[in-house]
């Protein structure tokens, strides 16, 4: 499916589905913006857009297939410059064995053009083109201004995510003291699998926005600076929650293997105190019972003196022990 919101500088004025074979009279005036994007799209309908931009093939076998980590490259040639963007928006669901799922995001952006290609609906597109239909307000900033709203957008729906895990953590440290289960072991490994997904998502984006020595990775207009700065400081933010969070998984679970060692350790303690306590007694009662003639085992006297030793015996051990503090 190909959607197009194309805006007219000199008329101030939103149009929609327009003629893509216009390209060049739409786009002859730097100040317009023509924003087209294929949602769900067929690879025909893929290599049409591409056609008509001529964009690279190599771009767009990255649409085809899914990219596992974000990142921007740079085309250009004698006629035209743009910019192929991969991003990844996030899908939480905790009732799901995999509950953080990635969707991708590939966005072409030129001097007054911006394609965006996705398989799945993004909420932040959605409401984008929504907006579109009513009013001018992503599209007369120019293209740069689009893609960070777009970005943006994606950037906002980690937060609640984030929310999320932070409670789940919390969570888990109280019940981690209040009574260890294997199922604890299943929910920290799910919560560090989604704590590294997220890292791996976040990093990527984090560099394509970066400043370095004063420039960035694409060309960003004067005016629209603050927001990219903005930007970087929402996914820095992100980053070191998610590292904050990844220390307190690895913290906590090492507190839960303490917590089981040490409760371990008491009961093979408990368990060695009475072996121990029965060991002299075993042996004792055993060379009693033997089937051999002892002296004064026809008396009554020396039934009674054999338990009173073995009682005062165990009453002599379990005081030891205590007294050295191994019970």
């Amino acid at each position: 499916m190909i959607k197009t919101y194309y805006y007219n500088y000199q008329e101030s004025k939103m149009y929609h589905d327009v003629d893509l074979t216009r390209r060049a009279e739409l786009l002859q005036d730097t100040r317009n913006l023509l924003w087209i994007d294929l949602y769900n799209c067929t690879a025909d309908e893929l290599k049409y857009v591409g056609n008509i931009f001529d964009f690279h093939p190599l771009a767009i076998e990255d649409c085809l297939h899914d990219s596992p980590r974000s990142k921007v490259d740079k085309y250009e040639d004698d006629e035209d410059q743009y910019y192929f963007f991969v991003f990844h928006a996030l899908r939480y669901d905790e009732e799901k064995e995999i509950e953080i799922t990635t969707e991708e995001l590939n966005i072409f952006l030129g001097k007054n053009y911006l394609v965006t290609i996705h398989k799945k609906p993004l909420q932040t597109i959605g409401r984008i083109a929504a907006a579109s239909l009513r009013s001018n307000h992503y599209m007369n900033r120019g293209p740069d201004f689009l893609l960070y709203s777009m970005v943006d957008g994606i950037t906002d729906e980690y937060f609640p995510i984030l929310e999320r895990l932070s409670a789940r953590i919390d969570e888990l440290e109280d019940e981690i003291y209040v009574e260890p289960v294997h199922e604890i072991i299943d929910e920290f490994l799910t919560l560090k699998r989604n704590i590294v997904l997220i890292r791996r998502v976040i990093q990527p984006q984090k560099r394509i926005f970066a400043n370095v020595n004063g420039r960035y990775s694409f060309e960003i207009d004067e005016e629209n600076i603050p927001y990219y700065i903005d930007l970087v400081d929402h996914l820095e933010r992100i980053s070191d929650s998610v590292e904050s969070y990844r220390d307190l998984i690895s913290g906590a679970l090492e507190t839960y293997y303490s917590l089981v060692t040490s409760r371990t350790n008491d009961t093979i303690r408990v368990l060695t105190v009475i072996s121990t306590v029965m060991l002299p007694l075993t042996f004792i009662t055993g060379f009693f019972g033997m089937n051999v003639p002892i002296p004064f085992s026809e008396s009554y006297v020396s039934t009674a003196i054999i338990f009173v030793g073995l009682m005062g015996m165990t009453y002599w051990m379990l005081k030891l022990f205590h007294k050295r503090g191994w019970i």
